[in-house]
């Protein structure tokens, strides 16, 4: 065979076996936004019924496809807005299982969390992050770690950038000191969170922000004032949150009741305290009680049998919780 019909007829050869590879169209902003759109929607059932399965599940779904966005050709703008978008997911995700009280699998998923969002380089993102990983702290009763995340999401870009997330990790502050018994400390820290929120200027921000104003500070206030021993505080506190949080905020509404319920039996208001707990189950209308809820309604059941266990009242309580603790 000549050399000239060799090196054609081998190259030919070469070229037929070489499979054609077909590009993936490259991924713009447009393709980040149908991502997100979805990304509301899971924000407002939050906020309407709280964390669940499906809604975690759902989530979860919505960070694959996301992931597999990335694995084609985009700029770093896209790159960093999908990682964003997958912390955001996997943050969904996570806060859903605190809210069911499925702690190990909310740590695992903040951990996955953490890496999107330090890929990402968008300091709100981060920010959601540091808040629920103190969150969960909180919820594991691991008070050390509580205060070193809301130290980090303090000194967070976000915080140090806006007032308004400045607040939020001051708060957080507050939470975390008055959990380790610090009552100086919550106090200044919560303090400094009102200020801080009152110098923050009306911008947009991300959807996940809408849960925290007034009503939700105030609500936060209760919580803080009821470990510090201030019932009396704290029940005003819990009123004014209350009479602030929008309706849509169903699992928000029913969280702020507990605190109030909790404030009135502290301060020896047995009777009334109890009329104002099993409110929580006409704000959820129905809905299954997220598991974080339980556990607010658990304390209070406790502690209502401690002061006044044989009453008609607390008989009665006894036999509403039974009904609402048994739906699905």
């Amino acid at each position: 065979m000549r050399r000239r019909d060799f090196i054609v007829s081998t190259t030919g050869t070469a070229a037929a076996a070489v499979p054609i590879v077909k590009q993936r169209r490259s991924v713009g902003m447009t393709d980040v936004a149908r991502a997100s759109a979805s990304m509301n929607e899971f924000v407002e059932a939050d906020d309407r019924q709280g964390g669940h399965a499906s809604l975690a599940t759902a989530a979860l779904e919505a960070r694959a496809k996301v992931l597999e966005l990335q694995q084609r050709n985009a700029s770093e703008r896209v790159r960093r807005a999908l990682y964003s978008l997958a912390a955001e997911f996997t943050t969904i995700a996570a806060w859903s299982c605190i809210d069911l009280r499925d702690l190990a699998t909310a740590q695992a998923y903040l951990h996955e969390s953490s890496t999107f969002a330090g890929l990402s380089q968008d300091p709100p993102t981060g920010m959601r992050v540091w808040v629920n990983m103190a969150m969960l702290a909180y919820q594991r009763k691991n008070w050390p770690e509580q205060l070193a995340a809301a130290q980090a999401a303090n000194a967070s870009p976000a915080a140090r950038r806006d007032p308004f997330f400045g607040s939020m990790g001051r708060v957080r502050l507050a939470l975390a000191h008055s959990s380790l018994g610090d009552l100086r400390a919550a106090r200044r820290a919560l303090g400094t969170a009102q200020e801080s929120f009152q110098k923050a200027a009306e911008e947009e921000r991300p959807r996940w922000t809408a849960f925290y104003g007034p009503a939700e500070l105030n609500h936060l206030a209760a919580i803080i004032l009821n470990h510090n021993g201030e019932p009396a505080e704290a029940e005003a506190m819990a009123h004014r949150a209350l009479a602030k949080i929008p309706a849509k905020f169903q699992r928000n509404r029913a969280l702020a009741t507990c605190q109030l319920g909790l404030a009135q039996l502290r301060q020896g208001e047995p009777e009334q305290a109890t009329a104002t707990a099993a409110t929580v189950f006409t704000i959820m209308d129905g809905a299954p009680l997220p598991g974080r809820m339980r556990t607010l309604i658990g304390d209070f059941h406790r502690d209502l049998f401690r002061l006044a266990p044989s009453t008609t009242y607390a008989r009665d309580w006894a036999d509403r919780m039974r009904d609402e603790w048994s739906r699905a």
